[in-house]
């Protein structure tokens, strides 16, 4: 599978874009500030964007959203749950005294539109609430192959977990979140969170300060 990271600031938050190498599909995760990046690496690997997906609805993650929308003309996912979080995103960018345009109108809910595919890849959606209500985490496999890949948002980070001090937070949602839903990818399951450095279930479980007693 094409797989591409980028992060610029203020946020440094990790957009995704993923590729299928047979069929050049390709979908696009949390779209920020990094867009152009984004849509200049779909050219180079000379992919068709399928699917827009996001985490959830806070403005580093949904920054670039509009942008993506018109570069690739395709549809925007997001959890029912987040969509009010994703509808402030004007008033969050003015509270770290930045410019953001208000988002187009969300396309299709996770859970509720038919599954996500790309190439030979599918995507599904869990919901992992505590750092926001509507969170999720997206799973991308492939018939056949061994290998797990994670796409956490802010859920959980190398060595640390998301913040759970902002509207829709809550501690011990998120930690339930974690333990019930990402540890049951196993400890090989690769975790590529929304900062920061990608890790694995199996690193985070034996060292993360916040997990270690799960």
């Amino acid at each position: 599978m094409i797989l591409e990271a980028r992060a610029v600031g203020p946020f440094y938050k990790n957009g995704y874009l993923l590729g299928c190498e047979e069929t050049r599909d390709g979908v696009v995760v949390d779209p920020g500030d990094e867009i152009e990046d984004l849509i200049s690496l779909a050219g180079t690997h000379k992919l068709t964007i399928r699917h827009i997906l996001l985490t959830h609805g806070h403005v580093d993650h949904v920054a670039g959203v509009g942008r993506a929308c018109a570069a690739f003309g395709a549809p925007l996912y997001l959890h029912r749950g987040e969509l009010p979080l994703y509808q402030t995103a004007v008033q969050q960018g003015e509270f770290f005294g930045l410019s953001v345009k208000a988002p187009p109108p969300v396309d299709r809910f996770y859970g509720e539109c038919p599954p996500i595919r790309f190439g030979a890849h599918e995507v599904q959606a869990f919901h992992t609430p505590g750092h926001t209500r509507g969170g999720v985490c997206l799973y991308v496999s492939r018939p056949g192959a061994t290998d797990k890949r994670l796409f956490v948002g802010d859920t959980l980070f190398a060595g640390s977990i998301g913040r759970t001090d902002l509207p829709g937070g809550d501690h011990d949602t998120l930690i339930a979140a974690i333990r019930d839903v990402l540890f049951k990818f196993g400890d090989e399951a690769e975790v590529y969170p929304g900062h920061g450095p990608k890790t694995t279930i199996g690193q985070e479980r034996r060292t993360n300060p916040f997990l270690t007693r799960l």
